[in-house]
């Protein structure tokens, strides 16, 4: 099973138990704990991908000070990229449909959404690999071709809720 969302099933109180034997209310509450472990998982991939903030900080700060301002440039574009594609995985649709709601969201799609962010992790920890190792400018570039390639890959998470995919 998914460690996020065994540590959120161990945190529930009594309360919360007494209530999963009431019918119906169970597969409820396991969805509302999925959608929040995914939360907190894209939560975790983004504050992964702020912390590289700090090495282009310092590659700005490198560049400036030794008068390569071209480089600049490739720097505000890494960090720019940086910021959408944290931004979107953040900000990210929980999987939550409606009532009315042309496409329902099941458990199997939730499961198939948290999956696809788990997968996502080993494409945010090469970008900071990148961005950590050096503060060259083939980084940099390196950096935002795989921040551009991410961005598109968190598309995909989108046609998975939408039964596209």
């Amino acid at each position: 099973m998914d460690p996020i969302l065994d540590k959120a099933k161990a945190g529930q109180n009594q309360l919360e138990q007494i209530a999963n034997a009431i019918p119906g209310f169970k597969g409820y509450r396991e969805k509302e704990l999925r959608r929040d472990a995914d939360r907190l998982q894209r939560e975790h991939l983004a504050a992964r991908l702020d912390e590289c903030k700090k090495a282009l900080n310092e590659a700005a700060n490198q560049a400036t000070r030794s008068g390569g301002l071209d480089a600049i440039n490739d720097i505000e574009t890494a960090r720019k990229r940086l910021d959408k594609v944290a931004n979107r995985i953040r900000y990210a649709d929980r999987g939550y449909a409606g009532f009315f709601d042309a496409i329902k969201v099941d458990d199997a799609m939730l499961a198939r959404v948290y999956e696809f962010d788990l997968g996502l992790l080993a494409a945010v920890e090469d970008v900071r690999k990148e961005l950590t190792g050096t503060a060259a400018a083939e980084a940099v570039r390196a950096a935002i071709g795989k921040l551009d390639a991410l961005d598109s890959r968190i598309g995909e998470r989108d046609e998975i809720l939408t039964g596209i995919r």
